[in-house]
């Protein structure tokens, strides 16, 4: 009689590919319980979730407008977390970059595009990057562990944008806790007429080639590789694990900030106090759910964005909460957390 047992040893590759695919409909049938308690179909729910978006122009134009920011958040996380660095802080960071970038379009004034567009790109990558900084040298130097820095300094970056937004930069007219409009130079152009997809998407693709190609093609891609598989392993190796460390957590801060200022430059032309509706956190489920792919992270952020698109949809035509995308989403990432954990797993036939 054959027997199977299961023993702890590494799953084989298509396994690790099969469990973020796997993830999906495990999570579908979870909320559906949710949806079914608060009287709708969950069939016609995730209907308006994953098709009904895709089904007009101005709707299938908004899925890469959502997923335009979650690409660069996810793309920094997985950055991060691929080299050993477990970084919480996308967030602030994203934050960062916004303030960062709100400062630079509004004090650059009657510059030409050429000018301003490049210079909101360094800016919002500078200001995620020294937002990121502190928790960073507080991890090489003193070993701090960076999940619980890089997750305080995210609060600490949320009172200093309402300190700006009711202080210094508090709108003088309105009263409004907006600040100041950018010029018009730093704007990101729109790519497609009378919709708000924007200039920021292509610097979205154009980072997630950049880190592929970092991550499989060069010698500091292998080196933060082998600090995330094994940092003790990476330093007999004779790699420096603390610079290397560093420079990831200051990149992945960055990738972070340049969502931010996408979010200044491309859609709102000020700063508001919810730039974000927490898309450094989605950041996080994007890369789990890619694999730490940067590939993955593409197509995850565009499935999240749908299923952002989405939860609009379903609240309007079936009464529902907007917030079932929310729990959709974290939900996911729970799920795909907790079937990672059979990476660890084999089954072995036993005669």
């Amino acid at each position: 009689m054959t027997k199977y047992r299961i023993e702890r040893a590494p799953a084989p590759g298509w396994m690790r590919i099969l469990i973020p695919l796997l993830a999906i409909p495990v999570t579908f049938l979870l909320t559906s319980v949710i949806i079914l308690l608060d009287g709708a179909n969950p069939f016609t729910a995730y209907y308006h979730f994953l098709v009904s978006p895709l089904a007009g122009r101005v709707s299938a134009i908004e899925v890469f407008v959502k997923s335009t920011p979650l690409l660069l958040t996810g793309a920094a996380v997985a950055f991060a977390f691929k080299g050993g660095y477990w970084n919480i802080g996308a967030e602030g960071q994203l934050y960062a970059g916004a303030i960062a970038a709100t400062f630079v379009g509004t004090v650059l004034l009657d510059v030409p595009p050429i000018i301003g567009i490049p210079a909101m790109i360094i800016g919002g990558f500078a200001g995620g990057l020294l937002w990121a900084l502190p928790s960073a040298i507080l991890k090489v130097k003193l070993g701090v562990d960076e999940v619980v820095t890089t997750l305080l300094m995210n609060s600490i970056v949320l009172n200093v944008t309402s300190f700006l937004l009711n202080g210094p930069w508090r709108n003088p007219v309105s009263m409004w806790p907006q600040s100041p409009e950018i010029s018009a130079g730093t704007v990101f152009p729109q790519l497609i007429p009378r919709s708000r997809l924007h200039f920021g998407i292509i610097i979205a693709v154009i980072v997630i080639l950049i880190i592929w190609f970092v991550i499989s093609r060069t010698s500091f891609g292998l080196k933060m590789r082998a600090i995330g598989l094994s940092k003790e392993g990476a330093r007999f190796a004779g790699i420096k694990v603390n610079k290397t460390m560093l420079i990831v957590a200051l990149v992945s801060g960055g990738i972070a900030g340049l969502a931010g200022a996408g979010e200044v430059a491309g859609i709102h032309f000020h700063l508001i106090d919810a730039i974000s509706d927490g898309l450094g956190y989605s950041g996080i489920t994007i890369a789990t759910l890619g694999g730490l792919h940067p590939l993955g992270v593409g197509i995850s952020a565009l499935f999240i964005g749908l299923i952002d698109t989405g939860a609009q949809t379903v609240s309007r035509v079936l009464g529902v909460p907007v917030y079932l995308g929310d729990v959709v989403q974290s939900t996911l990432l729970l799920v795909t957390l907790s079937l990672f954990v059979l990476q660890n797993f084999r089954i072995r036939r036993v005669n």
